[in-house]
């Protein structure tokens, strides 16, 4: 099964992470994928727009964390890595549309879109703490950025999840809408923007990242070298035996 469908409509291409039944959890091969893809989109000129989105009911729930164990990132190139370097660079709009759950860097990644629609059902975390891992994707930069630090403190340290509606207030999210307006809802803002001059619209999203690409870049860099340690340590391999076993954590002194 292709864990990421690919549609190409005029101008705009529509990616869909495809495993439902995982609820969308991400591989080292889809973060690859999307990184290729992304970088390829970039550099043709009969793609104005990417759309995003997940099959069956959910957005994603982040990393698969069997596949992430075989495969966790180092310091350097990692295919986290290649997708958030993708993300940074890619000058067209990216327009999500999230239903379900959008866990970890099923939430972090939205940081990088340019629209983000959410379902009413969406339900978002960034639970990276619970795991005794730091966030990524650029989030320890961004989520101060967009909400503030005293509401982002709130997301990260305490890794609860929150609604569609927290995540309005919190100016991670475009618009809430109905369910089943949601894909209709965000391929309408797709065509639109696929409708507006090419170059310019570009010109346009490069100017207005330009002031926050080179310390969005450092913080993806200190958080890859640091989510790198925190992966390999007892923490670490506590918190996620007690994930698997369905238990709390036991507290593992510095």
């Amino acid at each position: 099964m292709n864990e990421l469908l690919t549609e190409r409509s005029e101008s705009i291409l529509r990616v869909q992470f495809n495993r439902p039944t995982k609820k969308n959890a991400m591989t080292a091969a889809m973060y690859t994928s999307l990184a290729d893809l992304l970088n390829e989109a970039d550099k043709d000129d009969n793609i104005a727009v990417v759309l995003l989105y997940g099959a069956g009911d959910s957005f994603s729930a982040g990393n698969d964390l069997e596949d992430f164990m075989k495969n966790p990132p180092g310091p350097g190139e990692s295919p986290q890595a290649r997708l958030m370097g993708a993300l940074i660079d890619f000058d067209k709009p990216i327009v999500a549309a999230v239903q379900g759950v959008a866990i970890g860097g099923g939430t972090t990644m939205l940081g990088h879109c340019d629209f983000v629609y959410a379902g009413e059902s969406a339900r978002f975390q960034v639970p990276f703490v619970n795991l005794a891992l730091v966030p990524e994707f650029g989030s320890s930069y961004l989520l101060p950025l967009r909400s503030g630090y005293v509401r982002a403190a709130e997301l990260v340290l305490l890794g609860q999840p929150f609604n569609a509606a927290r995540a309005a207030q919190l100016g991670l999210v475009t618009q809430v809408v109905p369910n089943q307006q949601l894909l209709a809802t965000a391929s309408e803002t797709a065509r639109q923007l696929a409708e507006k001059p090419a170059h310019a619209l570009q010109a346009c999203k490069r100017l207005m990242k330009q002031a926050v690409r080179e310390p969005l870049e450092q913080a993806v860099k200190v958080e890859n070298e640091e989510f790198a340690a925190r992966v390999t340590s007892e923490e670490a391999r506590h918190a996620f035996a007690a994930f698997f076993a369905k238990r709390r954590p036991a507290r593992v002194d510095a």
